[in-house]
Formats: C-alpha cells, structure tokens, sequence
C-alpha cells in the first residue's frame, strides 16, 4: 500500500485562510481593478475552449486590456486535465513571464492553471507534487472566476490532475495554489449547458455531504458543509427546470464555493476514492461518477454518522427517520431529474474490474478520511452495490 505524502501534514495543520471574494451579478466588471492590485504587465488569461462561442474569455481580455494589461489567451484546457497539458503550458509560462493568471472556466480550467503555476516556478513533474505543501518557489497570483457551479476549485488551496500514462487522479496542494480572488458573478454561469449544470451541481452535492462526516471535519468545515447543502439541495432542482435563473444560480455558485470551502478543511472520503478509477478506466465524467458512488457511500457510513445524516436530513426537509436511506434517495432523484443514469450497470462498467477498480480505490488518499474505516473488500461490495 502507498501513503498519500501529505497525510501528516494535513493532519497538524491549521485552518486554511481563503481567497478575497467578489459576488453578484455583474461582479466581472471589478477584475480590472482586482488586477490592478496584484500586478502590471501582461495577464495570462487560462480558459475552457468551450467558453469562446459564448464570448465570455473575449469580453474579459477587452476589460484587461481597457485597464493597459497585455494579455495573453490559453484554451489549451481539457477536461480531466493530465500531466502533459500541464506541463506543455508551464513550459510556456516560463518563457512567457507574466505577472498575473486569471482562470476563467469550470474546474479544468482552474485546475489547470493552478498546476501549471505550480509546475513552472517549481520544476519537476506533476507526480512530484502529490500532497500538500511541495511547492518550492514562489508562485505567481491568480484570480480564479468559475463559470460552472460545482467543483469547488475555486475555494480550494488543490489541483486535481491526472497522471498521462496511468489514467489516475494526483491531488496536488499547497497553500499558494490558493486564488488571491475568485470572483462569483452568476451571469457566467447562466449559459452553462443543463448537463453540465447538472454534473457540476451533483459534484458539489458530494462535496457537501461528504465533507459533512470525514475524520478531519471541524466545526469550521461543518459550517461551511451544511451550509453549502441547505444551499444545493434547496435549488438543484430548480435548476434543472430553468437554467438560465439567476437567482437560483447564483444559490448553487455560492453552496458550490462553500462546498469547496469544507473540502477544504476536512477532506473528502470513499465517494471520491471509489469514483475516481471509474474515470480512470471508463472516463465518466467526475459529477456523474461521484453522484452514482454518493448513495451507496451514504449507506455504508450510516451507522458512523447517524447525527449528521440526521441533521443534513432536517435541513432538506426530510423526516430524518432513516437518514442516510433518505439523502441517498434525493441524491438518485437528483440524477434522475438530471437524466442521468444512477448505476455502474448503465455506463457500461463491468463486475469482473470490480477487484482493480477496489484496489485503486483503496489507494486513494480520500478514503483515509472516510468516517468508517474502508477496506479493498469493502470498496468491492460499494461497487457491487453500485451496479
């Protein structure tokens, strides 16, 4: 078995600081002025490809540029972003020398950038960087601006990057990958497609429930936590039925930031560490792995965390007789409102991976936080009960 490096690190240290905030509709308006106050020159502007018909990246290079910033465009952004990408672009940002990064996008794009920062003023590879606190030089400031409402990167001092030759997701930290400002205006999100709606919004769900209960919640992160799913679950289905309300986006971009924001300071657990080979090895977009993995993780944990489920229950508007049943059945009705499928079984998973899949999720340093200990045969009968 391998150790995730950072284990200990996590374990002594202190609550994490955040990043400065500027909310509401129309918020972009104020990044001239947010950048202003973190350098001159020229301005990397890292976004999702995706972004470019909606004119968003455009209209954000022309409010730099009004302020006398050079600015320099990336779309060079995949979803799961890997190794590779990150470090072609580190190369770039090292020949390149600007002054500020400005990432504008859904969690690829903000993961991206932060691993690139990382990758180009501290050297090596991404794998060298598994952990927390690794860096080694001084990175450059970075204003986050999320154009979905689900991953929480945002909030987050981490980059989620897969490895290129072995599929596998590194969590890759430290507290200067933090973003100096994240600016959350809702009129970004409003034109995101209902499917990624959808994904993001359940990814942030996970979040939310899942750092509810690690071994490393606080009564900080539980604030945040709670918070953040009276939040999601009070507006994802609203959200589904009309996309384009601002005022219901900007309630899930707020719960998903704070969802981030518990994560955190407590971690994740098995939900994550079971869905992450899923994407690995059958490339299911992350939202919808961890939302089929959610349920079942909910159901395993009961008996650990009847009080939270409990509570996490009240605040849905659920009787909170059979918590942990009750929040993984609004869970699957989420999807399902969604039309996404709810089992292995309907995304072409096979039972015969089952052991592999087990194995690496048994390696994931996430479910070390998991509040009922989990072992490889368990992680097989979580799939099991999955498919």
């Amino acid at each position: 078995m391998r150790v995730f490096e950072g284990l200990a690190l996590i374990e002594k240290r202190q609550p994490r600081s955040s990043p400065r905030l500027h909310t509401g509709a129309g918020s972009l308006a104020g990044l001239p002025e947010i950048a202003a106050k973190l350098g001159t020159g020229t301005v990397w502007l890292v976004t999702d490809p995706g972004l470019m018909e909606h004119g968003y990246p455009a209209h954000t290079q022309r409010l730099l540029e009004s302020a006398g910033f050079r600015v320099i465009l990336l779309t060079d952004v995949q979803e799961n972003p890997d190794s590779l990408v990150v470090r072609r672009l580190a190369d770039r940002l090292v020949l390149e020398k600007p002054n500020l990064i400005v990432a504008l996008g859904g969690g690829s794009a903000l993961d991206t950038a932060k691993a690139a920062n990382l990758l180009a003023f501290s050297g090596g590879q991404m794998v060298d960087y598994r952990g927390y606190g690794k860096a080694k030089g001084k990175l450059l400031p970075m204003v986050g601006i999320p154009t979905t409402t689900g991953t929480g990167s945002e909030s987050q001092s981490y980059a989620v990057i897969e490895e290129r030759q072995s599929h596998l997701k590194m969590a890759c930290g430290d507290p200067q990958l933090l973003f100096h400002t994240v600016i959350l205006d809702p009129e970004l999100a409003t034109s995101q497609p209902r499917r990624v709606a959808a994904v993001s919004g359940l990814d942030a769900i996970t979040h939310a429930l899942e750092s509810s209960v690690t071994l490393k919640h606080s009564p900080l992160s539980r604030l945040y936590s709670w918070e953040a799913w009276r939040l999601l679950s009070s507006s994802f289905a609203g959200m589904m039925q009309d996309s384009a309300n601002l005022t219901t986006v900007a309630t899930m971009q707020w719960g998903a930031y704070l969802a981030g924001a518990a994560i955190e300071q407590s971690m994740l657990g098995a939900c994550h560490a079971s869905a992450n080979p899923l994407t690995a090895h059958y490339g299911l977009v992350h939202g919808l792995a961890v939302s089929i993995m959610m349920p079942v993780v909910l159901r395993f944990n009961s008996a650990v965390a009847v009080g939270t489920y409990t509570e996490l229950a009240r605040l849905a508007g659920l009787p909170g007789i059979r918590p942990a049943d009750e929040l993984a059945t609004l869970v699957e009705k989420f999807a399902l409102s969604a039309g996404l499928p709810t089992r292995l079984r309907d995304c072409g998973v096979s039972e015969g991976i089952f052991p592999i899949l087990a194995e690496e999720a048994f390696d994931q340093w996430t479910g070390k936080f998991n509040p009922r200990p989990v072992s490889e045969k368990d992680f097989i009968e979580i799939y099991q009960a999955a498919f």
